[in-house]
């Protein structure tokens, strides 16, 4: 054991190995500025995360809505034509909203933007565009769910107590209900948010240049993957830890609100 542990020792501290790491890091990192690369990467990474979970959050509380408010109505009786109408308009979407959250969950997220890219948008030049679609289209789908756990999660009395004083149904849902429900479900999307930053690192198979992507290349010129793949990980590592502390002061604050 002691031998082993010398030569352990030897190792890490002779010349020739420091000389080797150092030569490393500078045809990875220095040599071209080739660590310019990586925060390029990063960059565009940071914009489909952005972009991806902006539009996610749109579509898939849209769809959140739809499929509670279906819910909630199917429980109402249906006095006039215009409610039964309107149920049946809402069975649809509801129905569709199914539909679209069976397929996105069922396919993995690879193959969705594989197939945006390649097949629907095979000759479009604007991949960051196309991967935000898909981005979007994947996460808006499990942000949907999330939601409607949110609404869900809402007592049923605040419905009455905005219509009792003279709401609407929208404007009682975007003014009493939505605030609430995203309050409830802001832990379960601070985790999206975080997973989707980092499956962003699909990209890279439809040859956009993200962090990942940049990282491939300097492996591709250095023909050294260790040192390049590190730093992308440890790009990644940082960026979620600062989104982590950010998005955890922001729930203690909504949560220290409400006990006042």
């Amino acid at each position: 054991m002691k031998e082993i542990l010398y030569n352990i020792l030897v190792f890490f501290t002779s010349p020739e190995w420091v000389e080797k790491i150092s030569k490393n890091f500078y045809n990875n990192f220095i040599y071209q500025d080739r660590w310019t690369w990586l925060l390029q990467g990063l960059w565009v990474t940071l914009k489909l995360t952005f972009f991806s979970f902006i539009f996610g959050l749109t579509l898939g509380s849209l769809i959140a809505i739809i499929r509670a408010t279906h819910d909630s109505r199917q429980k109402l009786p249906r006095y006039s034509f215009t409610q039964r109408v309107g149920n049946i308009l809402l069975s649809v979407l509801n129905a569709v909203c199914k539909v679209y959250l069976i397929v996105i969950q069922g396919t993995p997220t690879i193959v969705q933007i594989m197939i945006i890219y390649f097949c629907i948008f095979a000759n479009s030049r604007n991949k960051v565009a196309i991967a935000i679609l898909g981005f979007t289209i994947n996460s808006s789908a499990y942000i949907a769910e999330i939601i409607r756990g949110g609404l869900n999660g809402v007592p049923k009395g605040q419905m009455e107590a905005g219509r009792s004083l003279g709401f609407g149904f929208v404007s009682t849902m975007w003014y009493v209900i939505f605030p609430q429900a995203i309050k409830i479900a802001l832990p379960m999307l601070c985790n999206e948010l975080i997973t989707l930053l980092k499956e962003t690192s699909v990209a890279s198979m439809v040859a956009l240049e993200d962090l990942l992507s940049k990282a491939l290349i300097i492996r591709n010129s250095t023909y050294d993957a260790y040192m390049p793949l590190l730093a992308a990980a440890a790009l990644y590592l940082i960026v979620v830890t600062i989104l982590r502390t950010v998005l955890d002061k922001l729930e203690r604050r909504l949560t220290s609100n409400d006990k006042r």
